[in-house]
């Protein structure tokens, strides 16, 4: 077989997140009031939302009868919502703190400044604004990337002379990343950043690795905090059902999923694209643009 390009183009991002979701109702109230998006028309049967009719960020799979992801397993550790500015994440925090909702966290990643929460049924969301690329500082050809403390009260100065909150997510706020738990780290470095393409552009955490494309401080992370060797959870549970990865074009999916053919990994043929399994059951659904 003649061998395919080895990564992926510059323009590859990431779409939408699709979670099983026990109490659909509940969890899209939730990320209408307390994160801003709303609700989308969408293919029967899954409940999507967004900012823009369609592009949605999350999609809901109804499953009453979904059992809760188990401590210690592989799958979602957070999934990051790319706000364009500062002042739209100054707005996201007071959406919500006043919707009554707790932050679990909030850190300055040197490129970027993030929020963190959890959903009700305890998936985990980023809620984050990038620094200019300019910005950016490399240190050995890694970006270099840290967990400092945010500057809360800078971020609200942002909001000086606005009285009364905004009730949604601007347009322009799409998916920047997902997080995910891992079962092992050299395992999933050669899956995402041999067999699928991404670059690897962070190595510094201990028990984490990020890969992008086109040079982006990360657009997929991996991380063995659940354990080294973490099982997948049960099928079905709660969580990650699948996220996009897009590409620019369906001739980008089809060389994708040629070399992912090439290294022995099944790219499953869909209506939406090509549904790929990654070493920790984690799946990703590639995709063109639209």
């Amino acid at each position: 077989m003649a061998s395919v390009d080895q990564r992926l183009p510059a323009a590859t991002s990431i779409g939408p997140v699709r979670l099983t979701a026990a109490e659909p109702s509940a969890l899209a109230r939730f990320y209408e009031r307390t994160i801003g998006l709303r609700p989308l028309a969408g293919p029967d049967g899954v409940e999507p939302l967004g900012v823009e009719e369609g592009q949605p960020l999350v999609e809901l799979d109804p499953s009453p009868e979904a059992p809760p992801r188990p401590a210690g397993t592989t799958g979602l550790f957070h999934l990051a919502i790319l706000v364009p500015n500062r002042l739209e994440l100054a707005r996201a925090l007071r959406r919500v703190s006043e919707s009554g909702w707790r932050f679990t966290g909030a850190s300055d990643h040197l490129v970027s400044e993030a929020l963190y929460l959890r959903d009700p049924e305890g998936n985990g969301i980023e809620i984050y604004r990038d620094r200019p690329r300019e910005e950016w500082r490399h240190v050995d050809g890694q970006i270099e990337m840290d967990s400092l403390p945010l500057d809360l009260e800078g971020v609200l100065e942002e909001l000086a002379g606005e009285e009364e909150p905004a009730p949604a997510m601007p347009s322009g706020t799409r998916i920047g990343h997902v997080h995910l738990n891992v079962a092992d780290l050299a395992e999933s470095e050669a899956f995402y950043g041999g067999a699928l393409g991404f670059d690897v552009t962070v190595r510094a955490y201990p028990g984490a690795l990020f890969v992008s494309a086109g040079g982006y401080h990360h657009h997929i992370g991996l991380n063995t905090w659940m354990g080294e060797g973490a099982p997948p959870p049960p099928p079905g549970a709660r969580g990650l059902e699948w996220f996009e990865v897009v590409l620019p074009d369906a001739e980008g999916v089809e060389a994708t999923a040629r070399r992912l053919e090439e290294h022995g990994v099944e790219a499953q043929s869909t209506d939406e694209g090509r549904i790929v399994v990654d070493p920790s059951g984690n799946r990703l659904l590639l995709r063109p643009a639209p």
